[in-house]
């Protein structure tokens, strides 16, 4: 049965405070899963204005009811890492794999034995992208 219960975000006026809102929720809750800390959050976010961060990590603990004003790079960013989580999930559905996999030094070209995580540390979409589309070939897609 579904619930009458107000969604966390349901306050917000903006489609664009919407998106920022879920895309912060998402971001927090997928890279603690995977064990990694603020300090590599913040460079996978990329360049963020100051305070962006505090302000990200405040509303997605229930601290701020207001989301951080999200720019696209940021938005495309938390993109492609849902689209990693998910593709992640699907190939290998036991989360502590899953985040194993992400730090784990992998043999495939794209990769030239790193990790997911270290291409992501390298600060550039386009390995985000890169790995992305690396799990959907995975896939079969």
């Amino acid at each position: 049965m579904l619930s009458a219960q107000a969604s966390p975000t349901s306050h917000l006026k903006t489609k664009e405070d919407r998106l920022s809102a879920a895309a912060i929720l998402n971001f927090f809750g997928m890279t603690e899963e995977w064990g990694i800390d603020s300090t590599d959050q913040i460079i996978i976010l990329g360049p963020l204005p100051q305070g962006c961060f505090q302000d990200m990590k405040n509303f997605a603990e229930g601290k701020h009811s207001e989301p951080a004003k999200l720019s696209k790079d940021t938005l495309e960013r938390i993109s492609y890492i849902m689209g990693i989580y998910k593709a992640l999930n699907i190939l290998l559905p036991n989360a502590r794999r899953a985040a194993e996999w992400i730090r784990k030094s992998n043999s495939a070209v794209l990769f030239d034995g790193k990790s997911a995580l270290d291409l992501m540390l390298q600060g550039d979409t386009d390995d985000f992208a890169n790995i992305r589309r690396y799990l959907d070939a995975e896939r079969g897609l």
